[in-house]
C-alpha cells in the first residue's frame, strides 16, 4: 500500500484553521478548504511511485482489481475529502447521470471551450455525494414543505416577500416550489438586493430559526440565493452523522470540518450565493422540485466493528471503523480498491503509522490489517 501525499485546496470559503489543527500543523493565515484522496486529475494524490493517476494507469486490474475495472472502468471512481467549511459554499445542484451524459456531449457539440466560466458539465459523468461530520456541521438540503417555507418567508414581515408567499400555498407543491424558485432567480437585481437586505436585517433581529440565513446573507450581502436557501432545510449534524446528497437535490454546506466522498466529477449547477455563472434554465431542468426530509444517516454497525453509511451509490462505499485502547486488530482486505483515512488517534497499518489527516490507497487484494487506537474512515467500492 502506499501512503498518500494530499493536495490542500484554497478556496474562498474554507476554514484557516480547521484543516491545520487537524493535522496538527501551523496555520498560514490562507484559507484551507479541501483535501483531496484520490486520482482526479485536477489534484491527484502523490504516491512513491508516482501520482495516483499514474500509478493506476500503469496497471489498472493490479491496482483496482478485475471486478471493479469491469464496473467502471479502468479508473477510481470515487473521490475523498476532508472538507472544512469557515464560510458557506455556493448553493448548488449536481445532475443524474443520464442529464450529465447529454450536457457534456451538447457543450461539447457546440464547442463550449472546457475552462469556459458559462460552462455547466465539465465531464459526462454523475456526482452524488455523501458528506459526514468531523465536527458539528451546518447545511442545507432538500426543499421544505412550501407551507413551512411560505411561513418562514412571512414571518419576516417583508412586503416584497409576499408574492412568493402566496406562491407558496398554491398546489401542486412541485410548481409552487419551481415557481418561486424561477421568480427568486430572475428578479430584477437591484429589487431584489433591497428586498435580501431588508430579509438579511429581519433575520439578524429575530435570530433563532432565521439565525444561519442571517449567517449567509453576511457572507453574501445581496445575493438572491438567501432568499433561495429560506426554501430548504436547515440541517446540524452532530459528529458521526451524515447525508447523501443525490441528483437534483439543492443543497449547501454552511460551516463545519466532515468527511466527504463523491463520485469522480466536476459537475455542478450553481443556485445562488456565488459571483459565478448561474445557468437558470439549465438549473431549473436538473433540480428536483419536491419537499423531502433531509435524512441524517447514522451508521450502521457489523459485527466486525465495520460502521458503514449505506447509500444507493455504487460508485463509492464509505465506513469507519472507531478502534478503543487495547482493542483487536481488524482486516479489512478486499478485492476493491481502498484508501484508508485516520482522522483521530493513530491507527497502524501495513508498515504505516496514521495519525489525524493522514491516509493510504490500498491496492485491490492487498492485505490491510489495521490496529491502534483511533478512528479510520474506509473509502471503497461497491461492486
Amino acid at each position: 500500500m502506499d501512503r498518500l501525499d494530499n493536495t490542500i485546496r484554497p478556496y474562498a470559503w474554507g476554514s484557516p484553521t480547521a484543516i491545520p489543527q487537524l493535522l496538527g500543523a501551523e496555520p498560514t493565515g490562507e484559507p484551507q478548504a479541501e483535501m483531496w484522496m484520490g486520482a482526479h486529475p485536477g489534484a491527484p494524490s502523490r504516491t512513491p511511485r508516482g501520482t495516483l493517476v499514474e500509478v493506476i494507469e500503469a496497471d489498472p486490474e493490479r491496482e483496482l482489481g478485475a471486478r471493479a475495472v469491469a464496473r467502471f472502468g479502468p479508473r477510481l471512481p470515487f473521490l475523498l475529502k476532508i472538507l472544512a467549511a469557515g464560510a458557506p459554499l455556493s448553493l448548488q445542484v449536481h445532475p443524474d447521470l443520464e442529464q450529465a451524459r447529454a450536457g457534456y456531449a451538447d457543450e461539447e457539440r457546440r464547442g463550449v471551450p472546457a475552462d469556459a466560466p458559462h460552462r455547466n458539465y465539465k465531464d459526462a459523468n454523475h456526482k452524488p455525494e455523501l458528506i459526514c461530520a468531523l465536527t458539528e456541521f451546518d447545511g442545507l438540503c432538500g426543499f421544505r414543505d412550501p407551507v413551512q417555507a411560505a411561513g418562514l418567508l412571512d414571518g419576516l414581515g417583508v412586503d416584497s416577500l409576499k408574492p412568493y408567499v402566496d406562491l407558496l400555498h398554491a398546489h401542486p407543491e412541485d410548481a409552487a416550489l419551481r415557481e418561486v424558485l424561477t421568480a427568486v432567480l430572475t428578479a430584477d437585481p437591484e429589487e431584489m438586493a433591497h428586498t435580501v437586505a431588508e430579509a438579511t436585517a429581519a433575520c439578524s433581529r429575530l435570530g433563532g430559526a432565521y439565525a444561519p440565513y442571517a449567517g449567509i446573507a453576511h457572507h453574501y450581502p445581496g445575493d438572491p440565493g438567501v432568499i433561495a436557501a429560506m426554501l430548504l432545510n436547515h440541517v446540524r449534524l452532530q459528529p458521526g452523522e451524515a447525508l447523501y446528497l443525490g441528483a437534483g437535490i439543492p443543497h449547501a454546506y454552511l460551516d463545519g470540518l466532515g468527511v466527504e466522498i463523491m463520485a469522480n466529477s466536476d459537475n455542478v449547477l450553481r443556485c445562488g450565493l456565488t459571483p459565478k455563472h448561474i445557468d437558470v434554465p439549465e438549473l431549473l431542468r436538473i433540480v428536483r422540485f419536491e419537499p423531502s426530509d433531509p435524512g441524517v444517516l447514522r451508521p450502521e454497525a457489523s459485527p466486525e466493528g465495520e460502521e458503514v453509511y449505506e447509500t444507493p451509490t455504487d460508485e463509492f462505499r464509505l465506513s469507519r471503523y472507531v478502534l478503543p485502547e487495547g482493542g483487536t486488530a481488524r482486516d479489512l482486505t478486499r478485492d476493491t480498491p481502498q484508501i484508508l483515512l485516520c482522522t483521530a488517534g493513530t491507527v497502524r497499518t501495513g508498515e504505516h503509522e496514521l495519525g489525524p489527516g493522514q491516509s493510504v490507497f490500498v491496492p485491490a487484494g492487498e492485505q490491510a490489517v489495521i490496529s491502534g487506537a483511533g478512528i479510520i474512515f474506509r473509502a471503497t467500492v461497491v461492486v
